[in-house]
């Protein structure tokens, strides 16, 4: 692969297998990216990306460095990251796509062995952490780009373009839906989605938090979070069933509702949409966006082997598919391999410029655009987790954002 930047994949997972990892053998084909090297915790996992009959179908000839050795039968190996980090050359990449509570340890040992960063949302559970991320790659000259994928969804952009421009007048309210399906409690879920640790609305919700943020450019003020516990297969209690209310700036308000409750037989691989309503000078303003039906309907001979496939379906075609489009293999196409992609090239941008000023000026342009999520400009999400943590464990108690004179979450008081 030439000079093309080595690729160390942190996680080994579900969102590995279906968006990042196939993302990552487009752009190695394409000659934009080196080695791509994938730590796990366990051999069975990264055994089961390198068997899986369609990534081999979709990229012939193409495989990983794996961390550990997937033919291995040792017991699991939580610290192996360290060493995939360490063996990487300074100023590659690193996408880190591990559960929610692990971003912050290991995005900081990225960073200490000068890695720029991919990093699945959110980029971390409090305001601090994802300060002392953005500090620690500020002074080295590294860019962490935060995994939003819905940015890269062309509707999205069309929003954000017409808000701006004033066309949906000042956002008022709006209401969002992402539950995953009942069938994700069987899956590593429930050993690591539990209550101490993170909730629905901080794994999903914070796609439509950001999206509102993304689209009008304003920042939320206040947060409560109300969640219902719930038990996984193995005994785990988690937050499964969460319903969010999020207060902006200019008086407006998002309510979102998340859980791992979209029925198993429904025909959408999940359930998800927002509607947006606003005020112009004369009239009522809306956007809506239904995200789990994208106006494709298939019915079948019979359903398909995965969990949850249905004999009729209501497939997406705009997230992320592998298509015939000739040549050898599939291609990636849909909004979660334009994020992945529009990232890593950022990145590898970044890591060709080895003047450390030079490179902090184009990093500065990254947050100034607003259209990657970075630290800097989307430190908004850290801090509605932070609240929505402290809420939800409070029961649904309102948690107020500060932003002078130094951003903060508190519970808010009433006179």
């Amino acid at each position: 692969m030439g000079d093309a930047p080595r690729v160390t994949l942190i996680g080994a997972g579900m969102i590995t297998h279906d968006q990042i990892l196939p993302s990552l053998y487009h752009l190695q084909r394409t000659g934009r990216i080196g080695g791509i090297h994938i730590c796990g915790t366990r051999a069975a996992s990264l055994r089961a990306l390198r068997d899986d009959e369609t990534l081999r179908r979709a990229f012939p000839g193409q495989g990983f460095t794996a961390y550990p050795d997937p033919d291995s039968d040792g017991p699991p190996e939580p610290e192996r990251y360290r060493q995939a980090l360490a063996d990487a050359p300074r100023h590659a990449i690193a996408v880190i796509a591990v559960p929610d509570q692990l971003h912050f340890p290991i995005a900081m040992e990225a960073l200490r062995n000068d890695q720029h960063l991919c990093v699945v949302k959110p980029l971390a559970l409090t305001y601090r952490d994802g300060e002392t991320i953005a500090e620690e790659a500020r002074r080295r000259g590294l860019l962490v780009g935060v995994e939003y994928h819905k940015r890269f969804d062309h509707r999205a952009l069309m929003a954000r373009s017409a808000y701006r421009a004033g066309k949906f007048g000042d956002f008022r309210l709006a209401q969002a839906q992402l539950h995953e399906p009942y069938y994700y409690r069987d899956s590593n879920f429930q050993n690591w989605c539990t209550c101490e640790h993170t909730d629905m609305f901080t794994y999903v919700g914070c796609h439509y938090v950001d999206q509102i943020a993304f689209i009008t450019g304003l920042r939320p003020i206040s947060v409560s979070v109300y969640g219902i516990r719930d038990t996984y297969p193995n005994g785990n209690e988690g937050f499964l069933w969460t319903d969010a209310r999020v207060v902006w700036e200019n008086g407006g308000c998002l309510s979102v509702v998340n859980a791992i409750g979209s029925p198993n037989a429904a025909a959408g691989a999940n359930f998800q949409g927002i509607v947006m309503w606003g005020q112009g000078d004369r009239d009522a303003t809306m956007l809506r966006h239904s995200d789990q039906f994208r106006g494709v309907t298939h019915s079948c001979t019979e359903a398909g082997d995965g969990p949850g496939d249905t004999v009729y379906s209501e497939p997406n075609p705009d997230y992320m598919r592998l298509l015939d489009m000739g040549g050898d293999g599939l291609t990636p196409v849909g909004y979660g391999y334009r994020s992945i992609e529009h990232i890593v090239e950022a990145c590898v941008r970044a890591g060709a410029i080895p003047d450390l000023a030079e490179r902090t000026a184009f990093l500065d342009r990254l947050d100034a655009e607003g259209i990657v999520a970075t630290p800097r400009n989307s430190s908004h999400n850290e801090l509605v987790i932070e609240a929505g943590r402290m809420s939800i464990l409070a029961g649904g108690r309102e948690v107020a954002i500060q932003y002078a004179p130094a951003p903060s979450v508190a519970f808010r008081e009433y006179a």
